[in-house]
């Protein structure tokens, strides 16, 4: 049921022109070069708003045989193949003049007589939107929309007057410059509390009973297997600090967040779907088990962690996310065919233990931190 005063259309209604990125011999790596037109794919859809690195570049002549998956500002992408629900706009304020979009990729450009493309962007955003999208999904080995342009086409909406659609964009705009503004913050903070943690706990240079940096002000070290070492501090593992076990296989998932599906799906490296109920409510920290090695995230709220993750809680919970972050994983690997690492692999892993003390200190300082 629509909105009084909403039109329902379809997406070819409100399109100035749809189209695909290139079939896979149109354009493969031998086609890259180190500039020139870039291509939009995943990589570029996959945080938020549209990310304008991690290009790859093919030349203008060879943009120009591909004229048909020209992109442009204000144009909207979304994936038709593999990571299902990405979605981006390309900025007004764009570094580029046009783009090539990847094979996984589609082009929508939108009639601006009737369609506001900010507006129509957000409508794929929302939940109604993806779930529409995503209503021809194929499933069977890589994840697609069949007959993706056709699908697309046909998906239908209700519209308000061009105004209205203008206002409703700004105001949701406004929101994600916030949204940015906050992450942008939060990644200072944590690369302050990494920074404490490196000059506290590797450096040996926390602050002494004057207030004075331990090592260079001549504290006290103690001989141990890992080298010098402050006095009272001890060498242990990982395992005397922490609680781990492996995630397990939901018994449904979908690709997209959705009323049925609100819990994420966690995987080895990023969020991997959403499931329709969780497994943690607390604090915990992942790392890939099978597969994807090296990358360690924390969560706090309600998740799942697949069966290819290691999950670990503890009271030390920053102080372990970053010695975690700091372990060479590749000498880890105990897989012959797919890289694997065990439960034992992390707990019996050797750190260097402050005081009691000054773990609560640093947990205190990240907590405020992380709160901010």
């Amino acid at each position: 049921m629509g909105v009084k005063g909403w039109k329902k259309v379809r997406i070819e209604d409100i399109a100035e022109s749809v189209a695909m990125g290139p079939f896979g011999s149109n354009i493969k790596s031998d086609n890259f070069v180190s500039r020139g037109v870039p291509v939009i794919r995943g990589v570029n859809l996959s945080e938020g708003r549209f990310k304008e690195d991690g290009f790859v570049f093919v030349t203008d002549q060879k943009a120009d045989e591909l004229k048909k998956s020209n992109a442009f500002p204000n144009d909207i992408i979304l994936t038709h193949r593999g990571t299902l629900g990405q979605v981006g706009i390309i900025p007004c304020t764009g570094k580029y003049e046009r783009y090539v979009v990847s094979q996984s990729q589609m082009r929508l450009t939108c009639d601006k007589i009737v369609a506001n493309p900010l507006f129509i962007y957000y409508y794929f955003k929302s939940e109604y939107g993806r779930n529409a999208l995503l209503a021809n999904t194929v499933t069977t080995g890589v994840p697609a929309i069949a007959r993706p342009l056709s699908s697309l086409k046909v998906i239908e909406l209700f519209l308000p007057g061009l105004n209205e659609q203008e206002q409703i964009a700004r105001i949701l705009s406004a929101l994600d410059d916030k949204i940015e503004l906050n992450n942008r913050i939060n990644k200072t903070l944590e690369e302050i509390a990494q920074a404490i943690f490196k000059h506290w706990f590797v450096d040996f240079e926390f602050p002494d009973e004057n207030g004075q940096p331990y090592k260079s002000s001549g504290g006290e070290m103690e001989d141990s297997e890992l080298g010098p070492i402050p006095k009272g501090w001890t060498v242990d593992t990982l395992g005397e600090l922490i609680d781990i076990c492996s995630g397990k296989r939901p018994k449904s998932r979908q690709a997209t967040k959705s009323s049925t599906h609100p819990y994420p799906l966690i995987g080895a490296r990023t969020i991997m779907g959403y499931v329709d109920e969780y497994l943690y409510n607390k604090p915990i920290i992942v790392t890939g088990r099978v597969g994807t090695h090296g990358v360690v995230r924390r969560y706090s709220g309600e998740t799942w962690p697949s069966d290819n993750t290691l999950v670990v809680e503890s009271k030390y919970f920053h102080s372990i996310y970053q010695w975690m972050s700091g372990l060479d994983y590749s000498s880890l690997n105990r897989g012959s065919t797919q890289p694997l690492i065990t439960q034992t692999d992390i707990k019996n892993q050797c750190i260097i233990r402050p005081t009691e003390s000054f773990l609560v200190k640093y947990e205190h300082l990240a907590t405020i931190s992380i709160m901010q």
